[in-house]
């Protein structure tokens, strides 16, 4: 007999009402000893808005605040992004997002 389960969609909170999350990339830093990460997230409203979402990760738990990335960081971000074509869409000038 073939069960199928449900998927549980990944939800964030932004100021706009709740999003599905439908794509993300983590591109991993390091300064000296410190790891962290920078997070973007391409989001969907209920009313079918794309919204593209930056976040930080320290200790492996996404964190509001500015995110920093260097040049080589930014490569990575885009080198990461042809595996997420609908937010790298978004990413792009008049990306609609």
């Amino acid at each position: 007999m073939l069960s199928l389960m449900a998927t549980k969609v990944r939800t964030a909170a932004t100021a706009w009402g709740q999003a599905d999350l439908i794509e993300e990339v983590t591109v991993p830093q390091r300064a000296g000893e410190r790891r962290f990460a920078a997070i973007v997230q391409l989001l969907v409203t209920e009313r079918g808005e794309r919204l593209v979402r930056f976040a930080y990760s320290t200790g492996g738990r996404a964190r509001r605040g500015p995110v920093t990335l260097r040049a080589r960081d930014l490569e990575r971000l885009w080198t990461a992004l042809a595996d997420h074509p609908a937010l790298a869409e978004a990413l792009r000038p008049g990306g609609d997002a």
